[in-house]
């Protein structure tokens, strides 16, 4: 027999199905199957480039859309959760995710196609937020690290899937099948979810912590900040690392889907193995994610600034393999670091301004390098991401040092 255990918050688990081990795999099928559906209009840039005859630019405006619907709405969820709890918001997001995905295979025409992938982006904006208080009210403190980089292993993964499904059914019987099959695997996981999840919104209260009430506390505002930048790395890289490997490289769309699969999965390794050393390694726990943040930061730098130099498929595999690991593996680091910092009933608007932060960066970026990229060459548009994360680093330094001073 199961013995509840305590979260992380303080709540008391019910013994579904094996103690936090259940419940960290139940988060992360929810964040599979939601980001699955997310990051497949990532994957599918090369095709709609060439099914509506936009250019790199408007591609990246197709991004923009789809995270200033996430962004628009991520801190109003954020707060949604503190006031309800997460369960009824995470069933609700999950569902429209699968809805809008469908939907994005009937659209006929390119400004049709922003709308609905705005909308997309919206429902998205339940998942960090939601599921990061799901961690915090159903994992152990002595385990929350290594769930929170699993759970946020899910959204490499999701990407990852996204990324080898997408090209490969659009090179044999199009496109439209990934994404039909995206949102069938997000109603199973939909109903499966609501009918496991049983902690109960933990930590809801009458009315939720507005996000503002954050922003009187200088480490919070240092760390968000960072996070524009780093947001800034992540997702363009997501966002231009296939039409990068197909322009440049000359490979094949599907070696190019394979690229960025590879990133995602090295990013998933570094989520989890980021979270394990945060666990195991250091002291406190904004200490500890701090150092990491800072390591991550420093590492994207040098291989963005790297990556123009790589020029056959195998080493620009490898590269974006190796990026992968720091730039789309801090997010867990990221998160936790946040927690840390801030009360327990307010981690859900918390974390949705550090995701608001990291979507910010997403929402000026992608444009910014695909016009670089029309005008001058992706020779000068990786640059940019280096300076980007460079700064974060400079960030983090600061935050270390302030800590280091209070101790």
């Amino acid at each position: 027999m199961t013995v509840p255990t305590e979260s992380a918050s303080g709540t008391a688990l019910s013994p579904w199905p094996r103690g936090w081990k259940g419940y960290t795999a139940l988060i992360l099928a929810w964040q599979v199957a939601a980001s699955g559906c997310f990051y497949a209009v990532y994957a599918v840039t090369p095709f709609v480039r060439a099914q509506f005859g936009v250019s790199t630019t408007r591609v990246g405006f197709l991004l923009t859309a789809l995270m200033l619907g996430y962004t628009v709405c991520v801190a109003p969820v954020g707060r949604l959760i503190d006031r309800y709890g997460e369960p009824r918001v995470l069933v609700v997001g999950l569902t429209g995710l699968g809805a809008t995905t469908v939907l994005v295979t009937v659209v006929s025409s390119y400004l049709a196609l922003l709308g609905v992938v705005a909308v997309l982006g919206a429902f998205y904006a339940t998942a960090i937020p939601g599921t990061n208080k799901a961690v915090f009210s159903a994992i152990p403190e002595e385990r929350l690290n290594v769930s929170m980089g699993i759970k946020q292993m899910g959204v490499t993964a999701g990407s990852g899937l996204s990324s080898l499904l997408v090209p490969l059914s659009a090179s044999r019987v199009g496109w439209e099948l990934a994404f039909l099959g995206a949102g069938a695997v997000a109603a199973v996981v939909t109903l499966a979810f609501h009918g496991c999840y049983d902690v109960g919104g933990a930590g809801a209260d009458e009315t939720g912590t507005p996000l503002r009430t954050h922003l009187g506390d200088l480490e919070y505002v240092l760390l968000v900040a960072a996070g524009f930048f780093l947001g800034a790395g992540l997702f363009t890289t997501v966002g231009y690392a296939i039409l990068y490997v197909t322009d440049v490289v000359g490979a094949s769309s599907v070696f190019a889907g394979a690229t960025l699969a590879a990133a995602q999965a090295t990013g998933s390794v570094g989520r989890i193995g980021f979270g394990w050393i945060a666990d195991n390694c250091f002291g406190s726990l904004t200490r500890s994610t701090l150092v990491l943040l800072a390591i991550q930061a420093s590492a994207s730098t040098v291989l963005f600034a790297a990556i123009p130099l790589v020029e056959t498929p195998l080493a620009v595999l490898l590269s974006f393999a190796l990026l992968g690991t720091f730039i789309l593996g801090f997010t867990g680091v990221y998160y936790s670091c946040i927690g840390s910092i801030v009360p327990d009933d307010g981690i859900g608007s918390a974390t949705a301004g550090g995701q608001l932060a990291l979507n910010s960066g997403a929402l000026v970026a992608p444009a910014t390098f695909g016009y670089i990229v029309d005008a001058r060459g992706y020779g000068d548009a990786w640059p940019l991401l280096a300076c980007a994360t460079s700064v974060s680093f400079v960030l983090f330094l600061l935050l270390i040092g302030r800590r280091s001073r209070r101790a």
